[in-house]
């Protein structure tokens, strides 16, 4: 069975908390070298932009440019790297212009202001959430207020997005499985998660998918970020801009059922396991 790219993980939770961890200073680019690098309106894989992901640590093996469904149906061009991670003009632009003296520290801009976040299932149209993939936010949601964390969610349904803290919906026009999401700027969580190809998954699959999408929008790599050996790979997604650093008392090497894996099967039961449940209170 095809497994499909998912996930952040106990391990790496961290790896969106920290930058990169190196003793000499990383050569990110400064603002003065990318401004104006990127428009909106036409993003393009110039050797700038590749330039820009590399110099922060991301894998540019497998970067494109992708139309990105909003919930309301219209499209925006945005990067994708690494199977399910997107970044906007205006995210690239905030990458592009981290300064390498503050980059080598703890980013809190990589982590989510601690707070009560609003989140939603969309209704809509062709993005409308089935009624199992609502069941299986539900559960995500519980999930991680189970937790007690520093961050909480409150759950609605419905059409009116543009106030929420995120939104989750259906893209039907996605090939495959799974789910895609950015990372937090500025204290905020992502705010778009995508799922789609689920229709014929149990709804523990699609818990688990969300789930994951969810963590990667609070600050979440993937586990197996140095291997993806869950997708039956032997590739580093490198440590990205953030770095890639272990959480303390969760395991540095292979965890086989964090729900932050690379990829997922068919067999997921949606839950955390104790090393994600460890770095979330960490963290949160």
């Amino acid at each position: 069975m095809k497994k499909i790219r998912l996930i952040l993980s106990a391990v790496v939770l961290l790896g969106l908390q920290s930058a990169c961890e190196k003793d000499k200073e990383s050569n990110l680019l400064l603002p003065e070298e990318s401004n104006d690098l990127i428009q909106q309106e036409a993003l393009e894989l110039t050797d700038d932009v590749l330039k820009v992901f590399k110099n922060n640590y991301y894998n540019v093996d497998d970067v494109s440019v992708v139309d990105f469904m909003l919930p309301d149906g219209t499209m925006e061009k945005r990067f994708k790297l690494e199977d399910d991670i997107l970044f906007s003009a205006e995210q690239f632009k905030s990458l592009s212009e981290l300064n390498p003296k503050t980059a080598k520290n703890y980013h809190t801009t990589n982590l989510v202001r601690p707070r009560v976040l609003s989140i939603i299932g969309y209704t809509g149209g062709q993005n409308a959430l089935s009624t199992k993939e609502r069941t299986a936010l539900q559960y995500a949601v519980n999930n991680y207020n189970a937790l007690n964390l520093s961050i909480r969610f409150t759950l609605t349904f419905g059409t009116s997005f543009q106030n929420k803290d995120m939104v989750v919906y259906y893209n039907p026009n996605e090939s495959g499985a799974g789910g895609s999401a950015g990372f937090p700027s500025n204290g905020n969580p992502n705010k778009f998660i995508q799922i789609y190809g689920l229709d014929n998954a149990d709804v523990n699959v699609v818990e688990h998918v969300i789930t994951h999408e969810m963590g990667h929008s609070v600050g979440f790599r993937h586990t197996d970020w140095f291997s993806r050996q869950s997708c039956g790979q032997n590739v580093n997604e490198g440590t990205s801009g953030v770095g890639a650093i272990p959480i303390p008392g969760t395991p540095a090497a292979y965890d086989p059922t964090s729900i932050m894996l690379a990829c997922f099967s068919f067999n997921e039961d949606g839950e955390f396991n104790n090393n994600d449940i460890i770095a979330l209170n960490y963290l949160y």
